[in-house]
């Protein structure tokens, strides 16, 4: 994301805001981590995406489109858990870079049973 401004141009990569979208995702109750592979990592670096674990960022101009491959705390109600993350990713990558989100996908790859 660029922007320019009287006093020059500001520029916000796509790991910054990937990492505003993992620490939001993170604290969000009910997530217990972020979600990621070995082919999730190689797809990014041959494809220039950023690198943080179970974060998918595309920007285009001032709009972002964020998936978040994530592991919810089992006995937590799913779609529940899923809006608030949308919600509290959505507040924070706008609050903090002024982008707009348009799409926050929650892709849930698993569930972590404490024992």
């Amino acid at each position: 994301m660029s922007k320019k401004t009287s006093y020059g141009l500001i520029r916000i990569s796509n790991d910054v805001i990937s990492t505003i979208a993992g620490i939001a995702a993170l604290a969000t109750p009910g997530i217990a981590s972020m979600s990621g592979s070995i082919s999730e990592g190689l797809t990014k670096r041959f494809r220039g995406k950023n690198a943080i674990k179970g974060v998918f960022v595309e920007v285009l101009e001032s709009e972002a489109t964020i998936n978040l491959h994530v592991i919810v705390n089992y006995r937590t109600n799913i779609q529940a858990v899923s809006r608030d993350l949308q919600e509290n990713v959505r507040e924070s990558v706008e609050n903090m870079t002024g982008l707009r989100v348009v799409n926050v996908n929650v892709i849930v790859e698993s569930l972590f049973i404490e024992l």
